[in-house]
């Protein structure tokens, strides 16, 4: 009984130290996918190349141009992240994306997507999505 509770004890421990490990890293995956779409609805060409990877800084701002004849805001955004199997941190976000053209508004539900993001050179950047 006393070597099943010792075992148990050293399993929650480990657990611990993995959770708390990969949590501030993951907040800062989560913050880097906020700050990217923040940086798209502002259409703000500098700040979203910054906070992309070489690999996505191309469809970056094409996403910046995509938006350049509408105004564009965030609703309710929040995101999480988790580590991701093949490297770096999958993102998932709530809320909307709103692009209006005039008097309509088009919806763009931001829990479709996946967002990957990877850590290179101690930065997080936002390298695409699903």
């Amino acid at each position: 009984m006393r070597k099943e509770i010792l075992i148990g004890l050293v399993w929650v421990f480990i657990l611990t130290f993995v959770l708390t490990a990969c949590g501030p890293r993951a907040d800062l995956a989560a913050q880097t996918v906020e700050r990217y779409l923040e940086a798209l609805v502002a259409a703000d060409r500098d700040q979203i190349v910054a906070l992309s990877c070489a690999e996505w800084e191309e469809f970056a701002v094409l996403e910046v141009d995509s938006l350049m004849a509408v105004t564009a805001r965030l609703e309710q955004l929040a995101c999480t992240s988790t580590p991701d199997p093949a490297g770096g941190f999958s993102v998932t976000c709530s809320g909307k994306l709103i692009a209006t053209y005039g008097n309509e508004d088009q919806e763009i539900d931001l829990s479709l997507r996946t967002y990957h993001v990877v850590e290179q050179n101690g930065e997080y950047l936002m390298c695409g999505y699903k």
